[in-house]
């Protein structure tokens, strides 16, 4: 079955009374939508992929396409995406390097025009991204063995700064800037009850405290964000 990736506004009736979908696919590909955020513009712009390559999809307010990219030379997947403060945008999944799932950064400028892209780690993927104060970003995911958080702090093209594990953490599904500097990071416990986990770091990403919640095999499981 083809998967379509579809982007859908709904305005509460009792205000509105309206809202719209829309729907995007590739000719004869699957296509899957991951992460989706307005622009300054009051346009969205969408990522996901399709037929193994990041798909990136700009739109107006209603929700019609203005242009799409793909991005990759072999299988590659986008879960995360956020307009940059210069107008372009960061993009973040994964994709294979000598064999390996490796996390994949990718930078655009306001019209999906790749600036550069960056690779880390050597066996997993990657799931969120966030700009920070001082214009680098910030990029959680997981490894695949052994099954950790990955925390990685980067400058403004993309290089590393720092990075940290998580061992007792199977996966970073999200991660913020706070106020003070630090960081908060949840996801999927590392344990046999899959209990949610928050996680407090400061800047430098040494943890601060942590808070687990749930179990029993309940919690959110952010391991469906990659494509199968």
């Amino acid at each position: 079955m083809k998967k379509i990736l579809v982007l859908l506004l709904c305005f509460p009736i009792i205000l509105f009374g309206q809202g719209w979908t829309q729907t995007f696919q590739k000719p004869n590909t699957d296509c899957q939508g991951q992460s989706v955020q307005q622009t300054t513009d009051g346009g969205y712009i969408i990522c996901g992929s399709t037929d193994n390559y990041i798909y990136l999809i700009k739109t107006d307010v209603n929700g019609d396409s203005l242009w799409t990219k793909t991005f990759g030379t072999s299988w590659a997947y986008g879960n995360s995406v956020q307009q940059t403060t210069d107008g372009g945008y960061i993009i973040f999944g994964g994709t294979v390097s000598s064999g390996n799932e490796v996390m994949y950064l990718l930078k655009t400028d306001d019209n999906g025009i790749e600036q550069w892209s960056q690779i880390f780690g050597s066996n997993g993927g990657g799931l969120f991204v966030q700009q920070t104060n001082d214009g680098g970003y910030i990029i959680t995911g997981s490894t695949n063995s052994p099954h950790e958080c990955y925390l990685i702090k980067t400058d403004g093209n993309g290089v590393k700064q720092w990075d940290n594990t998580f061992g007792w953490i199977s996966s970073g599904a999200s991660v913020q800037q706070t106020t003070d500097g630090g960081y908060i990071i949840t996801g999927k416990s590392n344990g046999t009850d899959d209990a949610t986990y928050l996680i407090k770091t400061d800047d430098n990403g040494i943890e601060q405290w942590n808070q687990t919640f749930g179990g029993g095999g309940t919690s959110f499981n952010p391991g469906w964000l990659r494509p199968q």
